[in-house]
């Protein structure tokens, strides 16, 4: 497959790795790295960027649904496995693997908002591979995007922690077999 494409149309991405949004004009040249979780990894001359999959369009690849289906629970909040779903569509931009079965996300928890705020606000913990990692305000933000789609969720937080260190045992069998660890 040629990876290679021009922007049909501007689409607004997500700089990798500081999580920035950023416009990217019709007619950029770029190359497709990685197209995992619904989204699309790409290298522009100027930098690196992750383009969300509705705007495959703009690519020349298919668009792809960002809907979740899922009820929400009886009181309104969101079901906590349609969380967890939406977090195994996330991706680190250099492994192949999403980061609940790398083992990065050490807590998921749903809180109901009061006055001035209503609703639900989904607060995730995660970690990275390593505390030099860059990737992390772009991991956050592509995690954030994908847990405020779901039914019931209002507000999304993810916070980047370093307790416990991360190491390879935290990884899922799922995972340890696509990395080829096992």
């Amino acid at each position: 497959m040629n990876r290679d494409r021009i922007l049909s149309r501007e689409v607004t991405a997500t700089q990798i790795p500081s999580g920035d949004r950023q416009l990217l004009p019709a007619g950029t040249a770029i190359v497709i790295h990685q197209t995992l979780g619904g989204s699309y990894t790409v290298q522009t001359d100027f930098g690196l960027f992750r383009i969300d999959g509705r705007d495959g369009d703009a690519l020349g690849e298919q668009v792809v649904e960002s809907t979740v289906q899922a009820a929400t629970l009886a009181d309104g909040a969101p079901d906590p496995a349609a969380v967890w779903e939406q977090l195994k569509k996330v991706y680190d931009p250099e492994i192949p693997v999403n980061i609940v079965d790398l083992g990065l996300v050490y807590s998921m928890d749903v809180e109901r908002l009061t006055a001035p705020e209503e609703g639900f606000k989904v607060n995730v913990a995660m970690t990275l591979t390593a505390p030099g990692c860059g990737m992390g305000p772009a991991i956050a933000e592509d995690a954030k995007s994908k847990i405020i789609l779901v039914p019931g969720v209002s507000a999304a937080d993810v916070r980047i922690t370093w307790e416990p260190p991360w190491n390879q045992s935290m990884i899922s069998e799922e995972g340890k077999m696509k990395l080829g660890l096992i």
